[in-house]
């Protein structure tokens, strides 16, 4: 499967409809935390997407979730829009 191309705002709203909250912005970068514990910083500048390599990194080592479960809750997200 294709990896998605995501901007910095994009991610941010989509992982707060994964229960993250938003614990500190500074400057261009959001860190969110998850009830359980896991933390994430997102980079956010206006006409940028994040890397392909930071979103693999991020849903794996950060979110702590498959790609393909990843993809689903995505989809899922997309769907109640």
């Amino acid at each position: 499967m294709k990896l998605l191309v995501f901007k910095g705002i994009k991610l941010v709203k989509f992982l707060e409809y994964l229960n993250f909250k938003v614990i500190r912005v500074k400057g261009s970068h959001y860190r969110m935390k998850h009830e359980d514990g896991r933390i994430t910083t997102i980079p956010v500048h206006k006409k940028e997407d994040i890397p392909k390599g930071l979103i693999r990194k991020i849903i794996r080592e950060d979110l702590k979730l498959e790609f393909d479960k990843f993809l689903e809750l995505y989809e899922n997200y997309k769907g109640l829009k």
